[in-house]
């Protein structure tokens, strides 16, 4: 299983939220290209990282952020937020940016993912379906749908969409614990790689991951907080 450590960015520095609510952002570093570093120094292959503002803007905020760790680091990046257009995807991949994640379009513009997946391939286009009590939220999780988690995976499954990352919303940025059954019942659903967002707190967390089969697991808080050890985790997944 792979450890995605996270760095969402928000007026160019690295932000924490709570359940995804704006106004708790949290600023638990003062540079991201330093912490992406920390993050590689203790065994880290790959780095997530999110452009909070793109999300609520719908445009690329962050740009450079992303580029310059991508720039100066050997960490492979994903990148999610504010991604509306084949342009917007195009522009990261061709600057280094090893996947693009693609959220509310997902749901809203099932066609760009299509034609994304079709230009860039699966292995490079990634779906993040975040969800309020099973149900899709969309729009930095402002606006929420009547389409079910599943369902939604099952529409990517048939484009040709590889990987999803899975975001309980109510979990996020909680240390609560990831939701296991709705990984598990995602997991069941689809034949994609599925990445666990959301509530992961420590090593034991990790471990139960890894033993539901799932791709990965992103986390947040857990490592800024102290509750989880990066360099641990990505040894127990070894």
């Amino acid at each position: 299983m792979i450890i995605f450590p996270a760095i969402d960015i928000m007026n160019g520095k690295p932000v924490r939220l709570y359940k995804g609510e704006f106004s708790t952002a949290e600023r638990v570093a003062e540079d991201a290209l330093e912490t992406a570093i920390s993050f590689q120094k203790a065994g880290a292959e790959w780095i997530h990282m999110v452009d909070l503002d793109g999300s609520l803007k719908k445009e690329r905020v962050n740009t450079e952020v992303f580029l310059s760790v991508a720039r100066e680091t050997n960490l492979k990046v994903e990148i999610g937020g504010g991604i509306r257009t084949l342009e917007d995807v195009d522009f990261y991949i061709n600057n280094g940016i090893e996947r693009v994640i693609l959220g509310s379009v997902a749901l809203k513009n099932p066609s760009l993912v299509k034609e994304a997946v079709q230009q860039f391939s699966g292995e490079k286009i990634v779906v993040g379906i975040d969800a309020k009590n099973g149900y899709v939220a969309t729009e930095g999780w402002i606006e929420s749908s009547d389409v079910y988690f599943t369902e939604l995976a099952k529409r990517m499954e048939d484009i040709g969409v590889k990987t999803i990352i899975f975001t309980d919303i109510s979990r996020d940025g909680t240390l609560s614990g990831p939701n296991i059954k709705q990984l598990s019942e995602l997991n069941n659903a689809v034949s994609c790689d599925i990445v666990a967002s959301g509530g992961i707190t420590d090593l034991n967390d990790i471990i139960t991951l890894r033993n539901e089969g799932l791709y990965g697991a992103i986390c947040g808080k857990s490592i800024y907080s102290g509750t989880l050890a990066l360099r641990d985790a990505i040894g127990a997944c070894e």
